[in-house]
């Protein structure tokens, strides 16, 4: 036993690392363990249903933070109201925003719908732009690379590894988009509602046209003057359906559709969201299926 205890202690600290990767949301934990594969466990802070914007920093989550490695954010604000203090309470400095090992996604996307100017009277918008730029398939490859280009950065001892789980991912995911591309190019220039304006990259990747919101503005509940502006709104536009999230409820949306008799289609914003997504591919399978 000694002998084995020696031998592990002259092993170099990279050939002994198992690295934790922190991550905010489930479709991040997916694409860091597919890149990291058996080097990496990924700890998921966030659920999938669970609203992404107003997550409780539960002492739990505070302990995973403590003993984690890294830490991976999507970024553009979205978790501004959470993650923050979770970090701060953690007292860990591999996943203080400083460290190396911190990534920030956001940073090596180009967001979408940038305000000129940040007024709270706008509602609870975000300064940097939209925040949900992984609803674009296209930035979900993007985004794989990011996590190729840190997880080597701090664990170059698997890098050739992580290039390869790399490849393999980017050659499955480029096929999966030719036939997402293909199921979607009919529906180019449909017009649609959503409740919040989390689909505004699926929208603009496959062609689809937002003509209006249920919430007034974000983050604000819709009010009955609002309700009824939407209302005329469908019957003037006539867009196909209601595009609604899985964490906010679904009242107003199924009063409209019975006011307008267009239907409300559930877009699920991540993996697990709705039971039947189980992974990214089941993901954009479901949502360039629900539209029809």
């Amino acid at each position: 036993m000694k002998k084995f205890i020696t031998l592990l202690t002259l092993l170099p600290l990279t050939l002994l690392a198992h690295l934790d990767i922190a991550v905010s949301y489930p479709y991040i934990g997916a694409l860091t363990k597919t890149i990291g594969g058996e080097h990496i466990t990924t700890t998921v802070l966030a659920k999938g249903n669970w609203d992404p914007h107003f997550i409780i920093p539960r002492p739990s989550l505070i302990a995973k933070m403590r003993n984690a490695d890294a830490l991976i954010m999507n970024g553009g604000q979205l978790e501004i109201g959470w993650l923050p203090p979770l970090i701060n309470r953690a007292g860990n400095p591999k996943v203080d925003t400083n460290a190396k090992t911190f990534l920030n996604l956001s940073h090596h996307v180009a967001l979408l719908n940038k305000p000129k100017e940040v007024d709270r009277k706008d509602g609870d918008i975000h300064p940097d732009g939209n925040p949900h730029f992984h609803l674009n398939p296209q930035n979900i490859l993007l985004l794989a690379g990011v996590i190729r280009d840190f997880l080597i950065s701090i664990d170059t001892e698997h890098k050739a590894i992580y290039e390869k789980n790399y490849t393999d991912f980017s050659t499955a995911w480029s096929q999966k988009m030719k036939i997402w591309s293909e199921k979607m190019k009919e529906k180019k220039g449909l017009k649609v509602i959503q409740f919040h304006d989390n689909l505004a990259y699926f929208n603009n990747v496959y062609g689809l046209t937002n003509i209006g919101t249920i919430e007034p503005l974000p983050g604000i509940p819709p009010s009955s003057k609002h309700t009824i502006e939407i209302i005329e709104l469908i019957k003037k536009e006539q867009p196909c359906c209601i595009l609604h999230d899985v964490y906010h409820s679904t009242k107003t949306a199924e009063f409209i559709s019975e006011k307008t008799g267009i239907k409300v289609v559930l877009m699920p914003h991540d993996i697990e969201a709705l039971e039947n997504i189980s992974d990214l591919s089941s993901l954009f399978d479901h949502l360039t299926s629900a539209i029809k």
